[in-house]
C-alpha cells in the first residue's frame, strides 16, 4: 500500500493550495476566487503520484481494477481512482523465536529468517494484493508452523547436523503454500537451534570426547606409519648389504675361475718343470750340498734339478763312484 506516498501528496496539495489561493487573492483581491483557486490547485496536486523503479503500480477506478503500470509520474482522480504501489524488491522477515519439542522429547529454541519478493509481472502483482490479505504476516505465521512440523519430527542432534536440509524443506514448503500469492521465496535461513543448558553441556562433553578420540587415533596412525617406514628402511639397508656381499663373493669366484683357466691354459704339462725350477732356485740360494751319484756328471745332476732332460755328457763308462759337489759357500 502507498500510505506514505499519499501522506506526501496531501502535504504537497496543501502547499499548492495555499500558494494558488495567495496568488489569486493578490491579483483579484477577491476571497471567493482565492478559495476556489486554492481548492482546484489542491485537488489537482492531490492526484499526483511519483512511482520509483522499485515499485509496480495497480490503479483502481471506483473500486475496480483498471490498469497496471511501472515506475514514473501518474495523475489520478482523487476520490474516484486509487493507486497502489507494490514493492518488488527482496524483503526479509523473521520467524520469531519459538520453542519446539523434538522427537526425543527435548525442548529447543528455534529462530529463522525468510527472504522473499513479489514477482514483477502484472498477474503476480495483482495476486499479491487480491489473493492474500497481508503476505508478510502470513509468511511469518506459515514459516513458524512449518518449522514446528519439520523439527518436531527430528531428534535434536539430527536437527543441529542437518540445518541445510531444514532450510531446503522450509523453502520448498513455503514456495508450495505461497504459489497463488505472486510471491517468490528466495531462500530461508535457520538462524539457531538452541537446546536447554544441561543438554548443551552434555553435547559439548560428547563433542570433546569425540575430538580427543579422533586425535588419539590420528596419533596412533602416524606412529604406526613412522614405524612402518623405519622398518622398510631397515629392510632396504639389509637388502643392500646382502646384495653387496653377494656381488663381492661373485667377483672373487670369477677371479679364481679366471686364474684357474689361465693356469690350465698356459701351464698345463709344465707344473713339474716349474716345481723343479723352484727347487733348484731355492737350493742355489741357500748353498745346499748336492750329492752326485756315481756314473753321473755334475752337469746332468744340476740339469736334472733345473728340469733339463739328462743326456750323454762324457765318455765315462761303467759305474762311477759317488762324488760330492759343494756349492759356493757350502760346508
Amino acid at each position: 500500500m502507498a500510505t506514505k506516498s499519499e501522506m506526501g501528496n496531501t502535504g504537497m496539495a496543501l502547499v499548492a493550495a495555499v500558494i494558488a489561493g495567495a496568488l489569486v487573492y493578490f491579483v483579484t483581491l477577491e476571497t471567493i476566487w482565492a478559495v476556489a483557486a486554492a481548492v482546484i490547485a489542491g485537488y489537482l496536486f492531490l492526484g499526483v503520484r511519483i512511482v520509483r523503479p522499485t515499485h509496480r503500480v495497480l490503479i483502481e477506478f471506483l473500486g475496480k481494477y483498471q490498469k497496471y503500470g511501472g515506475p514514473g509520474l501518474y495523475w489520478i482522480i482523487p476520490g474516484i481512482q486509487k493507486l497502489y504501489a507494490v514493492n518488488i524488491t527482496e524483503k526479509l522477515v523473521n520467524a520469531d523465536r519459538q520453542e519446539i519439542i523434538t522427537s526425543d522429547n527435548l525442548n529447543a529454541l528455534v529462530d529463522a529468517q525468510i527472504y522473499f519478493k513479489v514477482k514483477d509481472s502484472e498477474e503476480d502483482v495483482k495476486a499479491s494484493q487480491y489473493n492474500v490479505f497481508n503476505y508478510e504476516e502470513q509468511i511469518v505465521s506459515l514459516a513458524r508452523t512449518t518449522l514446528r512440523n519439520i523439527i518436531g519430527g527430528m531428534t535434536l542432534k539430527t536437527a543441529n547436523s542437518e540445518r541445510n536440509t531444514i532450510n531446503l524443506n522450509l523453502a520448498e514448503a513455503l514456495t508450495h503454500e505461497t504459489g497463488a500469492w505472486g510471491i517468490e521465496i528466495v531462500r530461508s535461513e535457520l538462524k539457531e537451534i538452541q537446546p536447554p543448558d544441561d543438554v548443551q553441556e552434555t553435547m559439548n562433553k560428547v563433542v570433546k570426547a569425540l575430538n580427543e578420540k579422533t586425535a588419539a587415533i590420528d596419533f596412533a596412525t602416524a606412529t604406526e606409519t613412522n614405524a612402518d617406514g623405519q622398518r622398510r628402511a631397515a629392510i632396504k639397508a639389509a637388502e643392500g648389504v646382502r646384495q653387496a656381499t653377494i656381488l663381492e663373493a661373485q667377483g672373487k669366484a670369477e677371479a679364481i675361475r679366471l686364474v684357474n683357466e689361465a693356469a690350465r691354459q698356459y701351464f698345463q704339462g709344465t707344473a713339474i718343470t716349474l716345481r723343479q725350477l723352484e727347487v733348484a732356485e731355492n737350493s742355489l740360494r741357500s748353498n745346499t750340498k748336492i750329492i752326485v751319484p756315481g756314473g753321473q756328471s755334475v752337469v746332468n745332476v744340476i740339469g736334472g734339478l733345473l728340469g733339463v732332460e739328462p743326456g750323454n755328457t762324457g765318455t765315462d763308462s761303467g759305474p762311477n763312484p759317488v762324488k760330492s759337489l759343494w756349492m759356493p759357500g757350502g760346508k
